[in-house]
Order: C-alpha cells, then sequence, then structure tokens
C-alpha cells in the first residue's frame, strides 16, 4: 500500500508539472504599457507630421499674399514715378515757356506792364530760379516772401501761380489748391488765370475730387476754349473715372 501511495503521488506531481504554465502578470502588464505607448508614439508622430503640413500650407499662402503685395507696390510706385516725371515734365515745359522772350518768368514781365523795382525783380527772380533747379522749398519760401512784400507788385499773379506750382509738384496738394485758385480770385484777368484754373484742376484729380476736377475742368473748356489749357482740361477730362466720382 505504501508503495501504491508513493506511485500515486508521484504521477500526481508530474501531472502537476505538465499542466500549463500561468502567465506572468507583471510582464503582462509590461507587454500592454509597450502596446499603449507604440501607439500613443505613432499618433504623436502622425499629428506632428499633420501639424508640420498645416504650418507648411499656411506659410505658402502667406507667400503667395507677400509676392502679390510686392506686385502691386511695384506696379504702385512705377505708377508714382511715372506721374512724378509728368508733373516735372510739365513744370520744365511751363518754365521753359516762362523763361523764353515774352514769357512770364524772370525774363519779362506779363501784359506789358512796366518793370518792378530793383528789389522786387530781384526777390522774384531768387524764387524763381530756385523753382528752376528743383529747389522746391527755396522757392516756396521766395515766393511767399515776394507776396508778403510786394502784395500790389505787376507780377504778384505770376508770383502766386508759380507758388502753386511749386507746392503742386512737391504733391502738396491743398496748399497749391489754394494759391492756384487765389490766382483766379485776385486776379481774374490775369494771362495766367487759364494756367491756374486748369492746374487747380488737376489738382483736385490729384486728390480724388473727381467731381470738383471736372467741374473745373469744363470750367477751363468753357472759359477759355481755344487755349492750350482748354486742350489739356479735354485730354485730363477724359482721365476722369465716372464710376468712382464723388
Amino acid at each position: 500500500m505504501r508503495q501504491l501511495g508513493a506511485a500515486l503521488l508521484v504521477l500526481l506531481l508530474a501531472g502537476c508539472s505538465l499542466g500549463p504554465e500561468k502567465p506572468d502578470p507583471v510582464q503582462t502588464k509590461l507587454t500592454e504599457l509597450d502596446g499603449r505607448v507604440a501607439r500613443i508614439e505613432r499618433v504623436v508622430s502622425n499629428q506632428s507630421l499633420l501639424d508640420m503640413a498645416q504650418k507648411l500650407d499656411a506659410a505658402q499662402a502667406d507667400l503667395r499674399t507677400l509676392r502679390g503685395r510686392v506686385e502691386e507696390l511695384e506696379h504702385t510706385n512705377e505708377a508714382l514715378r511715372k506721374q512724378q516725371r509728368d508733373l516735372y515734365a510739365d513744370l520744365d515745359k511751363r518754365i521753359s515757356g516762362a523763361s523764353a522772350p515774352g514769357g512770364d518768368g524772370s525774363g519779362g514781365v506779363p501784359g506789358g506792364a512796366a518793370p518792378s523795382g530793383g528789389n522786387e525783380q530781384a526777390a522774384y527772380n531768387q524764387a524763381f530760379d530756385a523753382l528752376k533747379s528743383s529747389n522746391y522749398p527755396a522757392a516756396i519760401s521766395g515766393f511767399k516772401s515776394f507776396l508778403t512784400a510786394y502784395p500790389g507788385s505787376s507780377i504778384a499773379d505770376n508770383a502766386q501761380y508759380w507758388l502753386g506750382e511749386a507746392y503742386y509738384v512737391t504733391r502738396d496738394y491743398d496748399q497749391a489748391a489754394t494759391a492756384f485758385r487765389t490766382v483766379g480770385e485776385k486776379w481774374p484777368n490775369s494771362r495766367k488765370s487759364s494756367d491756374a484754373l486748369l492746374k487747380l484742376g488737376y489738382t483736385q484729380y490729384e486728390q480724388k475730387k473727381y467731381a470738383d476736377a471736372r467741374t473745373t475742368l469744363n470750367d477751363v473748356v468753357r472759359r477759355f476754349p481755344d487755349s492750350d489749357a482748354a486742350k489739356l482740361a479735354t485730354e485730363r477730362l477724359r482721365r476722369i473715372p465716372t464710376s468712382v466720382e464723388r
């Protein structure tokens, strides 16, 4: 019996050793954690790539916007340069004409008026010379001083007109408009009145006061139909954008 019991015990122990081993719970938990970490890393990696792609798209959109802005600025700058060239060309033409014999610059006095006094003429010439040499601040100061010192001068209307031109070419349109308007108000019969009225219309055009510019330029054509000013006024009238006129 003892031998039988011992044999049974040996078989029982052998059966226990041959049965399936239970998994290690610690190892199981580590395996689960490794899987979770791997999944999180994949999600983070994918999200980072998505963020990078979105940032790249935004940067490319900004770049396209900047390029468009640069092109717009280049176009605007070229238009401004052309406008400035036109302004200087127009002023140079007028100054050249004024300096010719019989013109109304420093070489003569308009309307056959008697020459001004020595100091008076010298003050006018100094301002006009500054204008011809493109020293516009000095020209503006000179003509203003002349008009203050010699308000009744026979060439005060000229000084007032060229003061307006100096303001106009430096794009000080408010002061230019005032100066050109003063010519017509104080010297309605001056030889410069048609040019002053024309340049008032030009000034209003540059200020984008298109309705006022149209009225002024039409007034030039009506009052001075056979003048060069009327031809220039007609040309400028064609350039007024009626769709935004105000």
